[in-house]
């Protein structure tokens, strides 16, 4: 398996929207994050483009839409996530995570 996409804060709110119901259009995602986190238009559609490039995210043409969905799993990215976490504070050691509390 390649290694897993590094995906921004803002990143992630595509992908939450699509982990939850996809495949989704862009005009589907573009409205619901206008309205949700106050973004342009054209900041969703980097944020989208962004994730494609990553291979985060795939597409299929219908018609003249594009529907989106992820690529990867949410369970995938969150572990991902909580390793690069783990590694960059605790340099890997989960048992210094335990310490701290």
């Amino acid at each position: 398996m390649k290694d897993m996409p590094k995906i921004s804060a803002a990143e992630w709110e595509v992908m939450k929207l699509l982990w939850k119901e996809s495949p989704l259009t862009s005009e589907k995602i573009i409205n619901s994050l206008t309205e949700k986190m106050d973004w342009s238009t054209q900041t969703v559609k980097t944020f989208i483009t962004r994730l494609l490039k990553k291979e985060a995210i795939g597409f299929e043409k219908v018609g003249r839409a594009y529907n989106y969905y992820p690529l990867i799993s949410e369970d995938e990215c969150i572990k991902a996530e909580n390793q690069s976490f783990l590694q960059k504070v605790y340099d890997g050691a989960v048992g210094m995570l335990f310490t701290r509390f």
